[in-house]
């Protein structure tokens, strides 16, 4: 069987799921008696509800919480078991304490979300990356009577690379060591496990062993889904979580678009009282420069009438000659006084004009003087602002809607650790893509999720497990069955 077959005939089962899901009760409403908040992240929660003992609900399966009362319905999905109780995901908060509520799952919706992917990775395979996953099919072809046997004698190449081991301890060192190895080579990793709980170990031996490598585990990891485990082995798993970080993030660029804003408002506030200034400081530099002008005219004026003094202080002293020479030029004691007192009047005309220059300096320079604080601080905002592309480009900025962005957040992070079942049935699966596929605890994964998180990666697949589990798990079986609902 070819790979774009197989993805048909897994959706056409599928489908036949979805189909008797109500006939054999997997959607039948489930009483909670209690529940409480035990962690919130972002817009996401999680709740722990206590659900009858007989029933089972199976992890990453949708249901929609009705609560008693006026609060209104929210859906989320199961994130793991614990004894009588079933920790719930949810999309909105239904109070710190849930009293009573009705649990109504999905298993109709769950099996026509996956059914729906895998025939779009059929129907569309030039959107996808099924090159690494044509590996898989001699391993999940139901025609095949053997697979344990197939998978044993499976050979590794660059693109499979199935690492086989019978002891857990083995197969989670091997698994660590090459999650650092690709982690160095630049590689984004799609980490799958068979179940929450598992995911979460998983994701907490390779933080441990980043963190013993010298990598940044924080900024690297994520775990798409809340963890149902608070920590491993010391580690704090909620650090991890996508919406955490995510949520985080977005915290932190509203809070410096936030403070753009107040320095893009500062600056404006700013340049037109520096403009005013400018303007003002340009009036002082000309009236400054006419005062000098003017003292400069009254100096030579000054120095003329004091050299007229001295020539008729000395004039009854001079010698005739010297007199009729004096004569010649028109300097005599008539024509000097005369000068005298054009030049009198001209100081005296000139002394008015400074005063009233004077008095404009007095008015101006308040005006134009600018606190030792605010140039420094507006030649700063102006540098930054320069550096950000000008006030234009801030603009548009500040203008531009802001909304966390899943995706493009989800594709920043190098390992991604979340369920098989999860990928195929969150839509934001369907838009990224990966480098290495690492399936831990391959074995239990059902074949269909396994294909659908098989097409999601580029470069290579790297299964995890124990071959023996193969039979005992029957995920891989030919005669396939519901992989989800009620157990």
């Amino acid at each position: 069987m070819k790979l774009l077959d197989l993805l048909e005939h897994f959706s056409r089962l599928l489908a036949e799921q979805r189909e008797s899901a109500s006939a054999r009760g997997l959607d039948a409403p489930v009483t909670v008696s209690a529940g409480r908040l035990i962690l919130t992240a972002g817009t996401l929660h999680l709740y722990e509800l206590e659900v009858p003992a007989e029933v089972a609900l199976s992890e990453d399966l949708p249901v929609t919480i009705i609560p008693t009362g006026d609060i209104e319905p929210t859906e989320g999905f199961v994130v793991g078991r614990r004894a009588k109780t079933v920790l719930i995901q949810t999309f909105d908060a239904v109070g710190q304490t849930v009293a009573s509520a009705t649990l109504v799952p999905d298993s109709a919706g769950f099996f026509d979300t996956a059914s729906r992917r895998l025939a779009e990775m059929a129907r569309k395979s030039g959107a996808y990356m099924l090159g690494p996953a044509e590996r898989l099919v001699p391993l999940l072809d139901p025609d095949q009577p053997d697979p344990e046997s197939q998978a044993r004698a499976a050979v590794p190449s660059s693109v499979f690379s199935p690492l086989w081991s019978d002891h857990p301890a083995t197969r989670r060192a091997k698994l660590t060591a090459l999650v650092i190895e690709l982690v160095r080579a630049n590689k984004r990793l799609l980490v799958v496990g068979r179940d929450h709980h598992t995911t979460d170990e998983v994701l907490g031996a390779i933080a441990r062993a980043m963190r013993g490598a010298g990598l940044q585990f924080k900024s690297l990891l994520s775990r798409y889904e809340l963890p149902a485990q608070s920590d491993v082995a010391g580690l704090a798993l909620q650090d991890l979580g996508f919406e955490t970080q995510m949520n985080r993030f977005y915290a932190k660029s509203r809070a410096d678009k936030a403070t753009l804003r107040r320095k893009y408002d500062r600056f404006r506030e700013l340049s037109p009282l520096l403009a005013f200034k400018a303007e003002k400081q340009r009036d002082l530099d000309e009236v400054k420069l006419l005062e000098w002008r003017l003292l400069t005219q009254v100096s030579d004026l000054q120095g003329k009438i004091k050299d007229i003094n001295a020539t008729l202080a000395e004039y009854e002293a001079l010698t005739i000659w010297k007199r009729l020479s004096m004569q010649a030029v028109g300097k005599n004691v008539g024509s000097l006084n005369e000068y005298r007192s054009i030049y009198e009047q001209s100081v005296q005309t000139i002394l008015a004009e400074l005063e009233v220059a004077k008095r404009r300096i007095e008015a101006l320079s308040p005006e134009a003087a600018i606190p030792k604080d605010i140039r420094p601080e507006y030649h700063e905002l102006k540098d930054e602002i320069k550096k950000l592309g000008g006030t234009k480009k801030i603009r548009e900025l500040l203008a531009a809607e802001e909304g966390t962005n899943r995706q493009a957040f989800l594709q920043t992070k190098r390992v991604v650790a979340t369920t098989a079942a999860r990928v195929v049935s969150d839509p934001l699966f369907a838009r990224v893509r990966f480098d290495v596929l690492i399936a831990d605890e391959a074995p239990f994964i059902p074949a269909p999720f396994l294909l659908s998180a098989a097409g999601l990666v580029r470069e290579r697949i790297v299964l995890f497990g124990d071959p023996r589990d193969i039979p005992e798990a029957k995920a891989w079986r030919p005669a396939w069955a519901s992989p989800i609902g009620r157990k």
